[in-house]
């Protein structure tokens, strides 16, 4: 048996418009809303009583999709710090490659996007950065220059 494809990224986040407007801004088209809740939903995951919400986030014309979610209960775990550095074991990051780096940057900034270090050249192949999204997540940018 083999895996047939990778199907989405999932990631928690405190706001889930604020999210679903940030990944839209980024190039990304909302396919679906819904709630997600019952015991199926908890047998699934492992949490009693869960009621979440969910936001499927598309790539326009190409595979790869986020799967956002806001749980109600049971409320969200925030890590401490609640800034972890990008060395932090888990989930490290999603990169994203885009047509201008700086017009993105530029775009996100308004929905809070802040950058963890700074662009960088990579020989004369790639811009790239890492920059923090919502909920403090950490988001790359590659930007192929040749």
């Amino acid at each position: 048996m083999t895996i047939q494809r990778m199907d989405n990224v999932g990631i928690i986040v405190d706001d889930l418009d604020a999210a679903v407007a940030f990944f839209t801004e980024l190039g990304m088209e909302l396919e679906g809303r819904m709630p997600i809740e019952g015991s199926w939903a908890g047998n699934v995951v492992g949490l009693d009583d869960m009621r979440s919400e969910i936001a499927m986030m598309r790539i326009p014309d190409a595979p790869g999709r986020l799967e956002l979610a806001k749980y109600h209960t049971p409320k969200a775990i925030i890590p401490k710090p609640e800034i972890t550095p990008p060395n932090t074991l888990g989930l490290h990051r999603v990169m994203f490659a885009v047509d201008d780096i700086e017009d993105t940057l530029a775009r996100l900034r308004p929905h809070g996007a802040e950058l963890v270090g700074e662009v960088t050249r990579y020989e004369d192949s790639y811009l790239l950065c890492y920059l923090r999204g919502p909920s403090g997540i950490i988001l790359a940018l590659a930007e192929q220059l040749s």
